[in-house]
């Protein structure tokens, strides 16, 4: 299929001025797709599943001068992203719960995951990535405005592979996480709806594009049901479908675009009368509609027959199903002859271009894909085994004996069948009452439109989170680190309270007197350095309490930290001097007294807490320290004496070059600074 499509792209986008970034594109997608598909790893499959939402969005939105194109693109990303986030939590907890993120080991987990407690929010969770992925009810609107895109992308990602992902998601998860009530009644009431919705829209369209977007909603709603209701049967329905569709709906879309591109149009009510013209084009729009109308030899009425089988066969509500499945094709033969006939019968119209037979690159896809879905309805066996039997047998639990055929003789399947067609053929020959009575019924009771909806939803959470952004982010960084300070140190002293850990063990006569009177000069000069109004005695306030702090280190034996130390206060001490000489001697009351009282309760709050996290810290060990490693291994491995340096050039070299590589940016932005000067204004001549 994106072979076809990369063909067909080779003449569609001839004229587009940015044909290398669509294949880009396109081929970034085709790689994630392959990813997802390959994917053993539930992250990684979230991965790849993310990079093809990306992608989709990159072509939905690639004629982008157009308003309604950068609207759709922005609507299917802001739903399937929304999607895949919820997803990545349902595989976070079934992770947890089934013990791997491999899903070959959560095959063999299946009856854990279902006994666990987190069972229901993790199948909720993913089935939102699925049903948003898969365009199901009611996420199911992204799908007719992706037809923004350009109609070599509808052909591949819009109706052969993005959308089917949710579809091979839920396939994939079925022998995990189905066949429990959930299960069920979640993707038939989703798959059910989707489908009954779908088709149902699909007869009241006049763009070709809309017309396959609509069908293809229900072709997935179709497939959900099947992987829901989870037989053997169904199953095997679900695989055979999927190659259906992706055989006649990739080759429709193609045809679409080729229509478009040669005529100028595709509303099917400026077009009419093409098939003298359009010979070639006719007869493979005829073989595809006839393999989506489920009608004899083609694929799609074996499809159409195994589907009736599952549904006929279902262990409950077997006539229900079999209902709405009718139902849903009766929609879909009408929908098939009221395209063909909209576009090569009846009277020509007049579209914007004169009618002429599509260019060759243009009807290779189509054609192919045609006579394929032809090929492989008369000899099934050819796929039997290389396509189908692999994807039954990965989902079912069992491996499954079949046999496809063409004719499985007279029973009520094919009953069901000749009914199908001859009701849908029923409602394409009064298509224009049924239409007429169709959009006033719509008018009347269906005026809700989702994409309406989804913009007031998109506008009212902008306007909601503005309003409460600018209360939390207001742009004053003292009440930033007000609000950090506050929450850090009640979490702390709140889990102190809970867990009754306030008791340290500590002697105060094992303190030698020299570092107790350095403790005492760090405190006094930090209380003098609050209260002064000097900045200029503050500043060196601030010096002392560095100077101090160093000559710890080397009572400690760490003296490079304390040379470094003693480099850097007096580094800052100078540069300080050098600023506050421009401004004034002493500093003014900008605060109120409020204000500071309340500073100062923050600060002792939070210099408590440092202080019992600090002490708590000397007599908590959750581990050997690491500092043992260092010290064992400073001089066999990292060849050097002083392990200080040891650790800043070897074990946390990256580490030290990572700094380095900041502060040169900082200094070169700073010289930056400094060499910049404003341009002098040239004398008016």
């Amino acid at each position: 299929m994106g072979t076809l499509v990369l063909i067909y792209s080779g003449y569609y986008m001839q004229h587009y001025s940015m044909r290398g970034r669509f294949y880009f594109y396109i081929l970034l997608f085709m790689g994630a797709m392959l990813g997802l598909v390959l994917a053993n790893n539930l992250i990684t499959l979230f991965v790849f599943w993310e990079i093809t939402s990306f992608s989709s969005f990159l072509l939905i939105g690639f004629n982008h001068e157009r308003p309604e194109a950068r609207a759709a693109a922005l609507q299917a990303l802001l739903i399937t992203g929304f999607g895949g986030l919820a997803m990545l939590a349902g595989f976070v907890l079934l992770g947890n719960v089934g013990g791997s993120y491999e899903l070959t080991d959560l095959l063999q987990n299946g009856a854990v995951v279902k006994s666990s407690k987190m069972y229901v929010p993790l199948v909720l969770l993913i089935m939102v990535g699925a049903f948003t992925k898969s365009a199901q009810f009611p996420f199911h609107f992204w799908l007719p405005g992706a037809m923004e895109a350009p109609t070599p992308v509808s052909a591949y990602l819009h109706s052969a592979t993005m959308v089917k992902a949710g579809i091979y998601l839920l396939a994939r998860l079925q022998p995990i996480l189905g066949g429990t009530d959930l299960w069920q009644f979640s993707l038939g009431l989703a798959g059910a709806t989707t489908m009954l919705v779908g088709a149902y829209f699909a007869f009241t369209q006049t763009d070709l594009k809309k017309i396959l977007a609509y069908t293809t909603i229900s072709a997935l709603g179709m497939l959900v049901l099947l992987v829901g209701m989870g037989t053997e049967l169904a199953i095997t329905a679900m695989v055979i479908f999927l190659i259906v569709h992706s055989l006649y709906k990739g080759a429709l879309f193609m045809i679409a675009g080729a229509i478009d591109k040669t005529v100028g149009t595709r509303d099917i009510r400026h077009l009419g009368g093409m098939w003298p013209v359009m010979p070639i084009a006719a007869v493979a729009t005829f073989l595809t509609l006839f393999s989506m109308a489920g009608l004899p030899p083609f694929l799609g009425f074996i499809g159409k027959e195994v589907i009736y089988d599952a549904k006929v066969q279902a262990p409950q509500i077997a006539v229900f199903l079999a209902i709405l499945a009718v139902t849903a094709n009766i929609f879909m033969v009408a929908v098939a002859f009221l395209f063909g006939h909209g576009v090569f019968f009846g009277k020509r119209k007049d579209p914007p271009k004169i009618p002429k037979e599509p260019a060759i690159p243009l009807l290779i896809g189509p054609a192919v894909l045609s006579v394929t879905s032809l090929f492989m309805g008369i000899y099934p066996a050819i796929i039997t085994q290389p396509l189908v039997m692999p994807a039954i047998d990965a989902v079912n639990a069992s491996p499954v004996d079949l046999h496809m055929k063409l004719w499985h003789g007279l029973n009520l399947v094919f009953l069901l069948s000749v009914i199908t067609i001859t009701l849908g053929l029923t409602l394409f020959f009064f298509r224009k009452p049924a239409t007429k009575a169709l959009r006033k019924f719509n008018q009347r009771y269906f005026r809700i439109e989702f994409t309406d909806l989804f913009r007031r939803l998109v506008e009212n959470f902008l306007s909601f989170t503005k309003r409460h952004t600018e209360v939390v982010q207001h742009g004053y960084h003292r009440f930033y680190l007000m609000l950090i300070f506050i929450v850090s140190s009640l979490l702390v002293w709140y889990q102190l309270y809970h867990t009754r850990g306030w008791g340290f063990q500590a002697s105060w006569e094992e303190i030698p007197f020299y570092l107790l009177g350095i403790s005492l000069l760090i405190i006094t000069s930090a209380i003098g350095a609050v209260f002064t109004r000097s900045r200029l005695v503050a500043i060196v306030l601030l010096g002392v309490i560095g100077y101090a702090m160093a000559f710890i280190f080397i009572l400690y034996g760490a003296v490079d930290v304390a040379i470094t130390l003693i480099l850097v206060e007096t580094l800052i001490l100078v540069l300080f001097v050098m600023v506050i000489y421009h401004l004034p001697g002493y500093m003014p009351k900008y605060s109120r007294p409020s204000s500071r009282i309340r500073d100062g309760v923050i600060a002792i709050v939070f210099g408590g807490f440092m202080t019992a996290l600090v002490l708590k810290a000397e007599f908590i060990k959750l581990s050997p320290p690491i500092s043992d490693y260092f010290l064992k291994e400073a001089f066999t491995k990292g060849h050097g004496r002083n392990i200080v340096n040891v650790i800043l050039v070897d074990f946390r070299g990256l580490d030290t070059m990572g700094e380095t590589v900041v502060l040169v940016i900082a200094a070169i932005g700073v010289i930056s600074l400094l060499k910049l000067k404003p341009k002098k204004k040239e004398e008016e001549e």
